[in-house]
């Protein structure tokens, strides 16, 4: 082995252990923190990052990863040790371009920006977000200037998010998605056998919730030796090493889903975290090598896997056990039809599987608006709710309910939406490729198991982390780009069944 590679590796392996430490802090604000705690907190995690950061982008940096890269330029592509520095060298360059006094600017603008948006959420006062959304579309317009561009401004913030990917090429995608979903989302709507999903909107106890929760995180392969469920307001997976994944979800005391399928959906992020090979542990290539890629995974198990018939077999009888008053009189297809009704709603995080899409399309848009100058923020509401009528036929009755819903526009996260989607579109294209390649997955699936289509998944994506980017790793695993014409097969077969098309 390199004597240079070892050398960056010892540095990799320092700035790698200050940003788990600071993950570490930030999960306990979020599960465990009182509230007091948080301006210390907020400082403490501050210094940490500001410490890596120097660390990260030191000329000393720059010479290890240059001297180590020279030593093993004959290294196989797909090597650890040339996928390592292909990844440090593009992220070194790009945080090069931040100054120090820009990062305090991010800092700061968010730092007004996000309790300026909980309280026009609140209140429902856009006019009072106005002024700091202002701010945050510049730093956004600044940013994209920084990382400069040869096509559109949109391009280098989501690169950020899903590496080599281009604006136009989600447009294409996205426009066929919404040319296909709207006439499949119509005949729903106009021509589906009507579903009732009132068995889900009773009381649930929590204690019981939190049983069954663990029961199907177990079920489909979330290792809970190397993990933790915890309890938090908005849902979230961190892992601060592959036996150290954790994933949170929240209890409503009268509503079933957010339990189930906020479980199932943080699981899946966790367990790509715990499948990433030992050998890249402490590095930045043993986590998921995109926002989308990393989607395509908790959407795989939320939706793919945790709303199929099969799985509500298997897994149903334990749920009538834990709530018979509830649901004792109703069958495993009222409940599977139920947990897959199709109902536009005004929430991006309460769409259903058929309309959520939309809800991303619809922010992607807007976003290159803003950027580009082509709609001012004042004029945001008015825009927002429009394209709801274009896309789901409803218009919010409040800006809380429309264009101040997410907490991402509190600070220069545009390019990040998108991500969600592609997620769907990334989750349907690997299930159809596993099953082709494996027909074990489908008549396990069909039994409520996982463990063929979990395997699969560990071999083809969990184990390389970031050795590959989500382009390279779509090609490897199914032959060809990202498209939209899997999930469009998986959507147009499944709910033409459920609501009897």
């Amino acid at each position: 082995m390199s004597t240079k590679y070892q050398a960056l590796l010892a540095k990799v392996y320092e700035i790698h252990d200050i940003d788990k430490a600071t993950a570490v802090l930030s999960w306990d604000k979020e599960t465990n923190m009182p509230k007091a705690g948080t301006q210390a907190r907020i400082q403490q995690m501050t210094t940490l990052r500001r410490l890596s950061h120097a660390m990260f982008t030191s000329d000393e940096m720059g010479e290890l990863i240059e001297t180590a890269a020279a030593e093993l330029q004959d290294a196989p592509y797909g090597s650890n040790e040339a996928s390592l520095i292909r990844y440090l060298r593009r992220s070194y360059a790009e945080s090069r371009l931040m100054s120090d006094e820009f990062v305090q600017r991010i800092s700061e603008v968010s730092g007004k920006a996000h309790p300026a948006w909980v309280e026009a959420r609140e209140t429902n006062n856009f006019a009072h977000f106005q002024p700091h959304l202002v701010e945050v579309v510049k730093l956004g317009q600044e940013m994209a200037e920084l990382y400069g561009y040869e096509e559109e401004k949109y391009d280098p913030l989501l690169d950020k998010f899903e590496y080599g990917m281009k604006t136009a090429e989600v447009r294409a995608i996205f426009n066929a998605v919404k040319a296909a979903l709207i006439p499949l989302r119509e005949a729903v709507v106009e021509r589906g056998r009507a579903v009732d999903d009132s068995l889900l909107h009773q009381p649930f106890p929590i204690a019981q919730q939190k049983a069954f929760a663990r029961t199907i995180a177990a079920a489909i392969g979330y290792d809970f030796s190397r993990g933790h469920l915890g309890t938090v307001v908005h849902p979230f997976a961190t892992s601060f090493s592959r036996n150290d994944a954790r994933i949170t979800t929240r209890w409503y005391p009268d509503f079933l889903n957010p339990s189930l399928f906020g479980t199932l959906h943080e699981s899946g992020h966790a367990m790509y975290e715990q499948g990433t090979h030992p050998d890249l542990a402490r590095t930045p290539l043993a986590r998921g090598t995109s926002s989308g890629i990393h989607e395509s995974q908790s959407r795989m198990m939320e939706n793919v896997v945790g709303r199929s018939l099969g799985f509500w077999q298997a897994h149903y009888p334990k749920l009538q056990e834990l709530f018979p008053t509830q649901l004792g009189g109703h069958d495993v297809m009222a409940f599977y039809r139920a947990v897959n009704k199709v109902q536009p709603s005004y929430i991006r995080v309460e769409a259903d599987e058929l309309t959520y899409n939309f809800h991303i399309i619809l922010r992607f848009e807007l976003e290159q608006a803003l950027l580009n100058g082509d709609l001012a923020v004042a004029d945001l509401p008015t825009a927002w709710n429009d394209k709801m009528q274009e896309l789901l036929g409803v218009v919010p009755p409040t800006d809380t309910a429309g264009c101040l819903q997410d907490v991402h526009w509190s600070q220069p996260s545009f390019g990040y939406f998108p991500t969600y989607a592609l997620g769907n579109l990334y989750a349907a294209q690997f299930y159809e490729t596993a099953v082709t390649q494996n027909p074990t997955i489908a008549t396990e699936m069909a039994q409520g198991k996982t463990e063929a289509l979990v395997g699969w998944l560990r071999e083809n994506i969990h184990q390389y982390g970031r050795k590959f980017t989500p382009s390279e790793l779509v090609h490897r695993i199914t032959g060809g780009p990202l498209t939209h014409e899997p999930f469009m097969r998986y959507v147009t077969a499944k709910f033409s069944q459920i609501y009897e098309l």
